[in-house]
């Protein structure tokens, strides 16, 4: 890809790439990344590598699904992420004005 190009392509997305600026400035810092995904779908490698070969798709399927299970089941599943308070200020700000 040559500069031009590249310079295009970040012009195109700079709305989609700062859309977590429309949101409380303490909440940016947890938007604008998904390490709390990539935190789930870690979990469930480790936990596929240990079985090693599935005789199906479904076997793979049933074991992600009980991952997922324990962690909304759990400490980790419950722990609240982002304080939805702010949002509910913005949203009445928002109507307001």
């Amino acid at each position: 890809m040559k500069l031009k190009e590249a310079a295009k392509v970040v012009s195109d997305g700079i709305e989609e790439t700062l859309a977590y600026m429309d949101f409380p400035s303490e909440h940016w810092r947890k938007i604008r990344t998904n390490n709390p995904l990539e935190r789930i779908i870690k979990e469930i490698k480790r936990r596929t590598k240990v079985v090693g070969a599935f005789p199906d798709g479904k076997s793979a399927l049933m074991l992600a699904t009980a991952r997922l299970r324990h962690v909304a089941s759990t400490k980790w599943g419950t722990k609240k992420y982002v304080d939805m308070e702010k949002l509910k200020e913005l949203k009445i700000s928002k109507l307001t004005a």
